[in-house]
């Protein structure tokens, strides 16, 4: 089991957007082999942060999520659009 933070930080005023496209990225997640749940987090103090929090059965099934071509076009669609930087992941072994 693998645990991920996916955090990212928004263009101010696109937050609402990143939340709406949230909710698409998990359907994708939700049809990955070895996703188990994500969650997603805003922070109080910087409302155009957010860490995603994403669990799977390994670390395998999670590489497979993100070379998949549903996340690839999601992730360039976010980089023209809505994000203000470079996203960093971390992975967390259990």
């Amino acid at each position: 089991m693998v645990t991920i933070g996916m955090n990212y930080k928004m263009i101010p005023g696109k937050e609402k957007i990143f939340e709406d496209a949230f909710s698409k990225v998990i359907d994708v997640m939700n049809e990955m082999e070895g996703h188990s749940k994500s969650s997603l987090y805003k922070d109080v103090s910087d409302p155009q942060s957010y860490l995603i929090v994403s669990e799977w059965n390994s670390e395998d099934g999670y590489n497979d999520f993100i070379q998949s071509d549903k996340f690839k076009g999601v992730v360039n669609w976010g980089k023209e659009n809505i994000l203000a930087g470079r996203p960093s992941h971390t992975v967390y072994k259990h």
